[in-house]
């Protein structure tokens, strides 16, 4: 008898301890007080609070590096507005003004316009007549005398062979005009190409006259 009262206890004690354990109370409990649980609480708000803290770092740098953008598209269409304006410079040597009153017959003068050199020759009467006589049919630049001078007497042509660049020297030549000495180009007194490698006249640059004695040119 006492065998079975000591079995049945146990019984109802093991029963008892089993029920006990298991209300979601104590199962509550026990989570609450378990280290798994403070463990994955603590992972969790250090997770949520890292989150924060990147996005804002993110937003920071995404802030900064617009307004970096923004200040070097403003710097450099500043900096492309200020190269298109022209300087007080530039602006004077868009346009010359020469005395030719001094220049006699026959002569040439060699002026600087834009950095470059500007022929400015005074023809003859013969001179004249010898431009305006030559056939378009001979010329390898064809044009005519008429279409390059604004006062037969004066021609204006840019001191510069159109081969490479080379300085022309007046009154020389084959053709009396201009000859170049670094590759043997030879021009007539209308500045039109006749002999030698360049390909095409010595170019005339804009000018015109202010008055008898005055030309400006650009």
């Amino acid at each position: 008898m006492l065998k079975l009262r000591s079995l049945g206890s146990r019984v109802l004690s093991r029963n008892h301890s089993f029920r006990w354990a298991s209300t979601p109370a104590v199962e509550s409990a026990q989570s609450l007080g378990s280290i798994d649980y403070y463990w994955k609480k603590d992972r969790i708000e250090k997770s949520n609070s890292g989150s924060a803290e990147n996005r804002g770092f993110t937003y920071l740098v995404m802030g900064a590096n617009k307004f970096i953008y923004a200040s070097a598209v403003r710097i450099a269409a500043i900096k492309f507005i200020a190269s298109m304006a022209a300087s007080k410079d530039v602006l004077a040597l868009a346009s010359a003004e020469f005395d030719v009153s001094a220049v006699e017959a026959g002569k040439t003068i060699t002026v600087k316009w834009r950095g470059k050199p500007v022929f400015i020759r005074h023809r003859t009467s013969e001179e004249v007549a010898e431009a305006e006589g030559v056939s378009l049919d001979a010329l390898r630049d064809p044009q005519s005398d008429a279409d390059r001078v604004q006062e037969k007497d004066w021609l204006v042509v840019m001191g510069i062979c159109t081969h490479l660049g080379c300085v022309p020297i007046a009154n020389a030549g084959e053709y009396n005009g201009w000859f170049c000495p670094c590759h043997g180009s030879h021009y007539d007194v209308s500045g039109r190409i006749r002999k030698g490698p360049a390909p095409l006249n010595l170019e005339v640059p804009p000018y015109k006259f202010l008055d008898s004695d005055k030309l400006l040119v650009g």
